[in-house]
């Protein structure tokens, strides 16, 4: 039921990365469910992960990696967390590790895991290792899609985006995949995300990036208000483009930043495009903050709201919700007279109360639209934030109260 989500676009290989898929058999037999990104010798990977305190035992191995070894490969697998299981799961993320490394001559300090699935439940180590073999041995350049394919859980359908730009007449290519459809709302990056590039990026600028652009795309989007426990998103760039380096002063950055953004945008609106259940793809945009911290408290109580986002479900212009919601937002001393709510091209709330002309029948032509905006102006400063979100639909509880079924 994804909301104007369209096929995966066709993938513009990046030079000096290897992406091979298997079926292991973790959660369910027969689909893709284990993924190996091959890195080649100088590619740099920077990332941004969960601020969950119960953060799954391949983030804090990951981690660890990275500040340990330069990174060589990748190891994803879907159908389960690897969350919630202690000790034990720092050892099975561990062990995946020396498995990879085993079978490729590196040290288990050059694997990065990432996991996503059921928490709780212990990772079938053997099965990884089993699967890592016809992992390895599908390499290739163009594995893309089955990878998009390959970290899906809940998603109805896999998430991806590729484009080529020119530096001073040389090609640079991004691509990248992201997974999620709930348990969304990131408080870093997304559920799991994966964008890589061929352009040659320094590594404290790289990092800076990933910060950057995860924090205006991934940590603006929320399905259901949960952060999870396996949150990561990963730039990688392997520095095989000939185009020139990239370096905090370089004037190239800022059209790559601006490449990157588009990436990381549209792949972080395909989640919420595919949230659980959802119909619509609804942005929430709050003006005329003072601060940014009161314009997403605002715009995430909207967002978070069970009486709005049924409300959109429902396509009925129940506006009273979002005036309650802005209402109840934290921010102190609103003065309400000040306050413009617009749902769509509509206004709705103006000196306080309904707007001049508002009708019921406005309000429901824009309400039964798949893709709607929701404006507040503050009155109050010069901060402008935007989250985007979905609405709350029957499914979205069947979905969940049959995840493990």
């Amino acid at each position: 039921m994804a909301v104007g989500l369209g096929p995966l676009p066709d993938f513009y290989p990046v030079a000096g990365l290897q992406i091979g898929v298997a079926k292991a058999g973790i959660k369910k037999p027969g689909r893709r469910d284990l993924v190996v990104l091959a890195l080649a010798e100088g590619a740099q990977v920077a990332g941004v992960f969960t601020r969950n305190q119960f953060c799954a035992a391949p983030v804090l191995v990951t981690r660890r990696h990275l500040a340990a070894a330069a990174p060589r490969y990748l190891l994803i697998n879907t159908g389960n967390a690897n969350a919630g299981n202690g000790a034990r799961g720092m050892t099975d993320a561990q062990a995946c590790c020396e498995a990879l490394a085993e079978l490729t001559g590196e040290s288990a300090q050059s694997v990065l895991p990432f996991s996503t699935g059921v928490i709780g439940e212990p990772l079938p180590v053997d099965r990884i290792r089993a699967g890592l073999p016809e992992a390895l041995a599908n390499l290739s350049d163009n594995g893309w899609t089955e990878a998009a394919q390959g970290i899906m859980t809940t998603d109805t359908l896999p998430k991806g985006e590729s484009r080529q730009i020119e530096l001073d007449g040389k090609t640079v290519t991004i691509s990248g995949i992201s997974k999620g459809a709930g348990m969304i709302r990131p408080n870093m990056a997304t559920m799991l995300g994966f964008i890589a590039t061929d352009a040659n990026i320094d590594g404290s600028v790289l990092q800076s990036l990933v910060s950057e652009l995860g924090e205006a795309s991934f940590n603006r989007i929320t399905i259901d208000g949960d952060t999870s426990t396996n949150d990561c998103c990963m730039l990688i760039a392997t520095g095989q483009s000939q185009a020139p380096a990239i370096t905090a002063d370089s004037p190239h950055l800022p059209a790559l930043r601006e490449a990157l953004r588009d990436v990381f945008m549209t792949l972080a609106h395909a989640i919420v495009r595919d949230g659980e259940g959802a119909t619509k793809f609804i942005t929430i945009r709050v003006e005329q903050a003072g601060s940014q911290q009161e314009a997403l408290d605002v715009a995430y109580t909207i967002a978070h709201s069970p009486l709005v986002k049924t409300a959109l479900f429902a396509s009925d212009p129940n506006w009273g919700r979002i005036l309650a919601a802005v209402g109840r937002a934290g921010v102190p001393d609103l003065a309400l007279e000040a306050i413009e709510i617009d749902l769509g091209e509509v206004p709705l709330v103006r000196q306080g109360g309904r707007a001049d002309g508002y009708t019921e029948a406005l309000g429901k032509q824009v309400m039964a639209e798949t893709e709607i905006t929701i404006r507040i102006s503050l009155g109050r400063g010069p901060v402008t934030e935007t989250v985007w979100t979905c609405d709350l639909s029957h499914d979205y509880v069947t979905i969940n109260a049959e995840y493990r079924t």
